[in-house]
């Protein structure tokens, strides 16, 4: 497919047609890269540790953060060299 460069205020940039961007699932932001002698437009990766905040609050809120392992002895630590 070509597409037009067109200037946007004092830079240039190429429109997207909507179905290609419903198609990779495109919204607001993109990863851009040149790769070769291509500019490569990507879906962005999620951030990493998203939603954790709000997934912890839930578990807090189910009384369900218990340890899964339990507490760890301390017992032997006097025996340790540092």
């Amino acid at each position: 497919m070509k597409a037009t460069i067109r200037r946007m205020g004092n830079s240039q940039g190429v429109l997207i047609p909507k179905p290609i961007l419903a198609q990779l699932g495109l919204e607001d932001e993109v990863d851009m890269a040149v790769e070769d002698d291509a500019l490569v437009i990507r879906k962005p990766k999620k951030k990493p540790r998203e939603g954790w905040a709000e997934a912890s609050h839930a578990v807090a809120a189910a009384d369900d953060d218990v340890l899964v392992m339990g507490e760890f002895s301390n017992a032997d630590d006097a025996e340790l060299t540092w």
